[in-house]
């Protein structure tokens, strides 16, 4: 097999809880075995299905220490809820972290879904994806370079820049949504979206048609026929893993799982329907997973 498209790694979200050495070893091993990109979750607290409270460590601060351990994997929040940040302050750190990785930074962006946490916090929860508009419009033109002012229904920023940028340009934009609003208010701007395992069934069938319908949606907004790359985060189980605790009781696919040789193929599959970049979402995630995961990646 020749691979075409890359495959990174979502670290611990939910599913347990994980010291924060054991997060830092997972993310070497992660870039040691060969995986090219390397995601955290962006949440603040989640109510399992069994009654307990788990919240996972904040994603910014996470991933910049994680920048500083690694060298050559692409790091990103998969995705960074805007909803809990004010937009300058999120364009900010996006920049101070892909300063500290040295440009590896993805800026995944999406509206959020998940009331809890945004009650929880004191953050707004209300016109989730017109606060999105005007929010990603003041971060996108704040992470290339420009000097902003804005006074809108939700934020207002006068002569906002930030300063130092990471890189002429910015860092490049992901959007975690294919939704009509959504893909209309940032295909014009984005490098890539993302879709999760769940919304397509985790299936190869199902990635295709999310694929053909967020292209044409791209199409709608002036960009190229696959200029904007297309990703899914692809829900796996290896050897151990006994069901992944999530922060809903819904079971709505069901994993790959198989040999080294079958997930490569089912994978590769992927790739052939179009895939640019793959998200492992792993069940169970830790570090000897990442380590098996790493045979799968040599036969890709």
């Amino acid at each position: 097999m020749s691979r075409a498209f890359k495959v990174g790694v979502q670290l611990p979200e939910v599913e347990r809880f994980v010291p924060w050495p054991e997060l830092i070893a997972m993310a070497k091993a992660a870039e040691a075995v060969g995986f090219d990109s390397i995601w955290l979750g962006d949440h603040l607290l989640y109510d399992l299905p069994n009654g307990s409270v788990r919240g996972p460590w904040e994603v910014w601060t996470s991933l910049a220490a994680i920048a500083a351990v690694t060298t050559r994997v692409e790091i990103g929040p998969l995705v960074a809820s805007i909803g809990f940040h004010e937009p300058a302050m999120l364009a900010k750190q996006a920049a101070t972290v892909d300063a500290i990785s040295g440009g590896r930074l993805i800026v995944g962006l999406g509206a959020g879904w998940n009331e809890r946490e945004y009650r929880a916090f004191g953050f707004p929860y209300d016109q989730r994806v017109s606060r999105f508009e005007e929010a990603f419009g003041i971060i996108r033109r704040l992470l290339a370079g420009e000097v902003v002012d804005h006074e809108g229904r939700f934020y207002n920023v006068a002569r906002s820049q930030v300063d130092p940028i990471s890189r002429p340009g910015g860092p490049p934009l992901l959007l975690g949504s294919t939704a009509p609003r959504m893909m209309s208010i940032a295909a014009p701007h984005i490098q890539s979206w993302n879709v999760w395992w769940s919304r397509f069934g985790n299936s190869v069938e199902g990635f295709a048609r999310e694929a053909a319908v967020a292209d044409e949606r791209c199409q709608l907004a002036g960009r190229a026929p696959g200029e904007v790359q297309a990703t899914a985060a692809v829900y796996v189980q290896v050897p151990g893993g006994t069901g992944r605790t999530m922060g809903s009781d819904k079971v709505v696919a069901e994993p790959l799982r198989g040999t080294q040789l079958e997930l490569a193929q089912q994978l590769a599959a992927f790739g052939a329907a179009g895939a640019d970049h793959l998200q492992l979402v792993v069940d169970p995630i830790t570090q000897a997973s990442i380590e098996w995961l790493g045979g799968v990646l040599e036969l890709l």
